[in-house]
Parts: structure tokens; sequence; C-alpha cells
């Protein structure tokens, strides 16, 4: 009797989860941009391991960083599921991810205007990544349009993107006398795909 219960509060639980992710389509997202590098994509908490020598993630989550049932985000496979750090763990997939801004900022916003309404985080950051990769043609651009496109397509608006990148690009003297053109270039670009011209991107 008390495993067949189980198993009945088990189906209701998936139930109850399924549909409060459907539920968030009837809605109106404000869509949140993450891109850049490891800082954006969540370096927090994390450390190599003392005998192994592996980046672990502590697994320690700040209290403005905690979940929020009014909080999603867009997964790898482009479906919204509810935002937990590490946000970026299936985006920047072949390094070992942590804390990051973007749960801050949405908890933030939130606390800020308790009438904002849900909040779609779409990460797109990759560590290690310089400037010239993010430009237009590329892979990482072409990826952050195409999930954006797909984020709007399930109905709201863009609000803002957050941007945290430029360590790759003090490597080499030619990345830094580059950086503010490729970086209005960048910016300017992604406006103009997104038919955005007047997104506010927080760098």
């Amino acid at each position: 009797m008390g495993y067949m219960l189980s198993l009945i509060l088990l189906a209701l639980l998936a139930h109850a989860t399924s549909i409060s992710c459907q539920n968030i389509l009837e809605q109106r997202l404000n869509i949140i941009i993450l891109a850049g590098q490891s800082n954006m994509a969540g370096r927090g908490g994390v450390a190599n391991h003392s005998v192994r020598g592996i980046p672990t993630w502590d697994g320690d989550v700040p209290p403005q960083c905690q979940p929020n049932p009014w909080i999603f985000k867009l997964s790898a496979d482009m479906a919204w599921v509810e935002a937990r750090e590490p946000i970026h763990a299936d985006i920047d997939a072949k390094k070992t991810n942590g804390i990051g801004p973007g749960m801050a900022f949405a908890n933030a916003v939130l606390s800020k205007d308790p009438n904002f309404g849900l909040v779609g985080l779409v990460p797109c950051a990759i560590g290690g990544t310089n400037l010239s990769q993010w430009q237009k043609g590329g892979f990482l651009y072409e990826q952050l349009v195409k999930r954006a496109q797909m984020a709007l397509r399930s109905g709201g608006a863009y609000k803002a993107m957050l941007w945290y990148q430029g360590e790759t690009d003090t490597i080499y003297k030619q990345d830094v006398e580059l950086y503010q053109g490729r970086l209005k270039r960048f910016f300017n670009d992604l406006r103009s795909d997104l038919q955005a011209p007047r997104l506010p991107i927080f760098q």
C-alpha cells in the first residue's frame, strides 16, 4: 500500500511540474540573455580538487542565487525549465560550472519590482572565448541569435543582455587594440539581428 501511494505521489508531482512549465508559455516572458566567457558561465565556488586537481564546484548556492518560481531558463535542447545553479551546466558543458551573475540579477530585478513577471534566462556563455569568436558569422554568435530568437517565439520580449567577457582578449596586443571596435560591432549586429535596436546591454 505504501509503495503504491509513493508511486501515485511521484506521478502527481511529475504532472504538476510539467503543467507549471507549460503554463509559462501562457504568460509574457521577460527575456534576459546571458553571454560572454567563464565569469558569465559561472565559476563561483569552483576550485581544483585538493587531491585529484580536477575543477569541482562546492555546491554552495548563496541566498541571492536561490531558485525562484518566477525564473526559468532555456536549456541546451531549447526547452524552458526551472532555473537553478549552475545555470550554464548544459551550455558550457565541457567545463565545470558554478555560480554566475544570471540568477542573482534576475532575483534582484524581481525583488525591486514584484510585478515584473516571469523571467526567462537564455544562457549562452562559453568559458575561455575571445571577442573575435563572438563576431557575426561565427558559431557562438549564430548560436546566441538562434537561442534568443527561440526564446522570443515562446512569447515575451527581450529585456536585457548581460555581457561578461574580455579576459581572453588581454593576451595579445592586437586583440586589446581591436577590442572596442569589435565590441561595438558585436552589440550593433546583435541588436539588428534580434530586431531590438534599444536592447539594454549590461557589461
